[in-house]
């Protein structure tokens, strides 16, 4: 039976962070995860690396602090799959009044110690690139600085990093039931791919289960849960592309909910989000209509040419786990997390409650700290300076990293160069390995997806089926035609063997 000091359950970017952290500091670690790498929460996002500009409102001034203070470590970590955005706030005179909202930014300019991004100002938008989307009578509106983030590559590069640092990664694989010892938990774990189950025994568990933080604790029949999640599902819409330049949309609601608008994957807006509490079991959320409808209303309230629902391509849907504080109103549940320690027995389980993708890294350098005293490790914080795979840019210059790839790799079609850019940073030379030519890429799925970045996804990042290549490690199912999910599952399940402990090539 196999030991480790730290068991994580859960591969979303909470656990994903956590185990990274935690094997960079020394400890034998592996990492379970029920379905794919950020399957589930971290994936559905806005995508957005914020400091939240609304939770000012809320007074979790804190928060934003720590969010502000992380949006830059992360963009000097990941300058490939993180980059800045400017916003775009029109403001809306029956709404928030001009002197709230310059309030709003000077703090959201100083009271994280900003570096890297330019200030907010104010905008005429009859002037303003901007200004021709909208309605005549958004006159006036206001500019600031966030970041964009590839979610769930976020969550790739962190297990991709935890794995160099020793972390056993286990995907397709549930934990099934996990039993305090003394000083001890037996880890009992299930296989979906092999159907081999087995245990293995570990000094602590972090439970990073996120929607099914609560669940997890119950396979404890010792559990001692002092705190809850409440579950708040956050639907999205992508519709073809409604604007030409780069800048982000944030449209304030009548009802104080924000609504972005975000150039995507260069052919399509992405726009979101709601807000809507369910009782359900998380996992089999979808977007209802009205939830569609709400957004397309809302955005054309901005709009000078309305959105319809026809218009929608794709749409996905996640549960936020957040930390339950007892507010009424679901958007004004804190989006900050709690860390629950229970040390009983001398067998810790460290439970995640909330949290959010900006934060995710702070949240796991505290985490692995809390353990220090239970696992008696003396390795400090290391992750703020560290780099995520792909991440090593010189200077975090990426226009001069794209340039140098163009000069090196001329043979390539452009637009699939700068993609594999985008999505793999420094990666690309081995992704692209000793070809020379577009055909030295293997077979060609359609669009911009070729057989070296499949293989490279499946051997490198656990890719195990279409849908984790085409909607979680890229977003290429939006670019390729219908029925090439389909094609690249059959030659997936014809070339590939997962039933061992690594993916072997058939």
């Amino acid at each position: 039976m196999n030991n480790y000091d730290v068991v994580v359950i859960g591969g979303g970017v909470n656990g994903a962070g956590i185990a990274r952290d935690a094997a960079g500091r020394g400890l034998s670690v592996l990492l379970c995860e029920k379905d794919d790498l950020a399957q589930h929460t971290s994936s559905a996002s806005t995508k957005l690396v914020h400091g939240g500009l609304r939770y000012l409102e809320h007074y979790d001034f804190l928060l934003v602090r720590h969010a502000l203070i992380e949006r830059e470590v992360l963009l000097r970590a990941a300058p490939h799959i993180i980059w800045p955005l400017r916003f775009i706030l029109p403001h809306h005179k029956a709404l928030r009044p001009k002197w709230l909202i310059r309030l709003g930014l000077f703090m959201y300019d100083h009271i994280g110690g900003r570096k890297l991004l330019p200030s907010s100002h104010g905008v005429d938008l009859a002037e303003h690139v901007s200004g021709g989307l909208l309605k005549n009578e958004f006159t006036h509106g206001f500019e600031y600085s966030d970041c964009w983030v590839q979610d769930a590559r976020l969550v790739a590069l962190n297990v991709m990093d935890a794995a160099r640092l020793g972390c056993d990664v286990r995907v397709r694989t549930r934990v099934t039931d996990i039993i305090r010892g003394d000083g001890q938990w037996t880890v009992n774990i299930s296989d979906s791919l092999s159907g081999s189950e087995s245990s293995v025994t570990a000094s602590a568990v972090v439970n990073a289960s996120g929607p099914w933080v609560e669940k997890t604790l119950n396979l404890d029949e010792e559990h001692d849960s002092r705190h809850g999640v409440r579950l708040v599902k956050g639907s999205h819409v992508v519709v073809p592309k409604l604007f030409d330049h780069p800048y982000t949309y944030i449209f304030q609601n009548a009802d104080n909910r924000i609504l972005f608008a975000v150039p995507y994957e260069n052919d399509f807006t992405l726009l979101g989000t709601t807000d809507v509490e369910i009782q359900a079991e998380p996992g089999s959320e979808k977007i209802e209509q009205s939830e569609i409808d709400y957004i397309c209303n809302n955005a054309s309230e901005y709009l000078q040419t309305p959105i319809s629902a026809d218009q929608v391509v794709w749409t996905y849907t996640g549960v936020r786990p957040l930390y339950d504080d007892a507010s009424e109103n679901a958007s004004k549940v804190t989006r900050d997390y709690k860390l629950d320690l229970d040390t009983r027995k001398g067998a810790p389980i460290l439970s995640v409650y909330g949290g959010k993708i900006t934060t995710y890294r702070k949240l796991a350098e505290q985490a692995v700290d809390m353990l220090k005293p239970e696992l008696e490790f003396v390795a400090g914080p290391w992750t703020a300076p560290a780099h995520l795979p792909g991440g090593d840019i010189p200077d975090a210059n990426f226009d001069g990293f794209v340039a140098t790839a163009r000069k090196q790799y001329s043979w390539m079609d452009t637009s699939v160069l700068d993609d594999y850019c985008r999505n793999y940073g420094t990666c690309i030379d081995q992704l692209i390995g000793e070809a020379t030519t577009m055909q030295g890429l293997g077979h060609h799925f359609a669009g911009p997806l070729y057989q070296a970045e499949v293989d490279y996804l499946i051997c490198n990042e656990w890719a195990r089926s279409a849908e984790d290549i085409l909607w979680r490690r890229s977003k290429k199912g939006l670019h390729t035609p219908k029925g090439t999910e389909e094609a690249l599952q059959q030659w997936i399940e014809s070339h590939y063997d997962f039933t061992g402990a690594e993916p072997r090539a058939v």
